[in-house]
């Protein structure tokens, strides 16, 4: 199963290059077609997204660019945006999506760092890219690789990022620690076991328990996870031997679930340890024990990705790591998430699928005929 939804990784593969034919035709119309899918209101998103057709002037003020999108997945942010529930919100109305990738199709004539032909991705949050043509401000756009699949571009700004910087900011690890996670089959999860495999780190990786935990832990130890545990088995005494096999307990845990799943991967985290939540699936609080704190002098962290991206815009580091995270890609190190794909048009399908829950897929749009 996991092999065929990494499928779009491979045609994308194989379409890599611009689409001049694309750009003659830009150049000589005074408009473009765009589909977009938008929102006038918060609210559930089964109800409150509609399919939008417009006009998009080629005419292009001087520091503007005209991208055609390729590919933008759903993450859950985008979802919470959608409800109102995201502590950065859109003027309304507003077209969908946080993360994706376009080509350059036009550049005003004051836009210096980008051409025709460039791949690029949103620079921060709110840019809406669940549609076929944008014009933005250069300003808003980061020119990136368009040597790799177009699929790992349009993922790499959150869940990649993400992992990078939740390894790299809280805990100084050497060779041969080890991180604790739940989730671990979320695409932040997967991102972390690779960069960790990539980094010499070890994972205890703790999933819920399904039909198919064997498919799943299989599919994860391919990715480099040192072990693949349920929540069941991690709050068993079989739990405490594994931990005691391993040289030291894990230095770092990362939380995206919350509830008592947050609870029991801090109770076998070192002393002096790091959790770092970045998500709250469950939609319960993070609960600690006083002796943590006290005894252990456990830290509890959060970390929210665009408010880092925002608050680093001229930090070199910002370029290290995107450099970092694409020299992985094209080593296939670091692949993305196994996706599975949709047309704009099926929006109301692919967005009630995502609200499902994560079940071993992402679900990405294709807005370029030829991925």
């Amino acid at each position: 199963m996991f092999s065929n939804l990494l499928t779009p990784v491979f045609n994308s593969m194989k379409t890599i290059g611009s689409q001049r034919a694309t750009r003659v035709i830009a150049r000589s119309m005074s408009s473009i077609q765009s589909q977009a899918v938008m929102y006038k209101g918060h609210g559930d998103p089964n109800a409150m997204l509609y399919l939008e057709n417009s006009q998009v002037p080629t005419a292009l003020k001087e520091t503007e660019v005209l991208v055609k999108m390729k590919m933008s997945p759903i993450n859950p942010s985008d979802i919470n945006m959608i409800e109102g529930t995201y502590h950065m919100l859109p003027q309304l109305p507003a077209v969908c999506g946080n993360e994706g990738v376009g080509e350059v199709l036009e550049v005003g004539s004051k836009v210096s760092s980008l051409v025709p032909g460039d791949w690029v991705i949103p620079a921060g949050t709110g840019f809406g890219t669940w549609r076929t043509v944008a014009v933005s401000d250069q300003e808003m756009l980061r020119k990136v690789p368009n040597d790799v699949p177009a699929i790992s571009a349009a993922t790499i700004m959150v869940n990649p990022c993400t992992a990078y910087r939740m390894l790299k900011d809280f805990v100084c690890l050497h060779e041969g620690d080890c991180v604790i996670q739940n989730g671990a089959n979320s695409a932040v999860g997967q991102a972390v076991i690779q960069l960790a495999r990539e980094w010499g780190f070890k994972t205890i990786n703790v999933v819920r328990n399904r039909p198919d935990i064997d498919q799943l832990t299989g599919y994860l130890k391919s990715l480099g996870a040192t072990h693949v545990v349920t929540e069941e088995f991690s709050r068993s005494h079989q739990m405490k031997d594994l931990i005691k096999s391993m040289s030291s307990p894990p230095k770092l845990a990362f939380n995206t679930v919350g509830g008592d799943s947050a609870t029991n991967i801090l109770k076998h985290l070192d002393s002096k340890g790091a959790m770092v939540t970045y998500g709250g699936m469950s939609k319960k609080p993070v609960m600690v024990s006083t002796g943590a704190l006290i005894f252990k002098r456990v830290r509890l962290i959060g970390y929210w990705n665009a408010k880092w991206v925002q608050e680093n815009e001229e930090n070199p580091e910002l370029v290290r790591m995107f450099d970092d995270l694409f020299d992985l890609v094209r080593e296939c190190k670091l692949l993305p998430p196994a996706s599975e794909t949709f047309s704009l048009k099926d929006f109301k399908l692919a967005v009630k699928s995502s609200l499902e829950g994560y079940k071993g897929s992402k679900k990405i749009f294709v807005m370029d005929d030829t991925l």
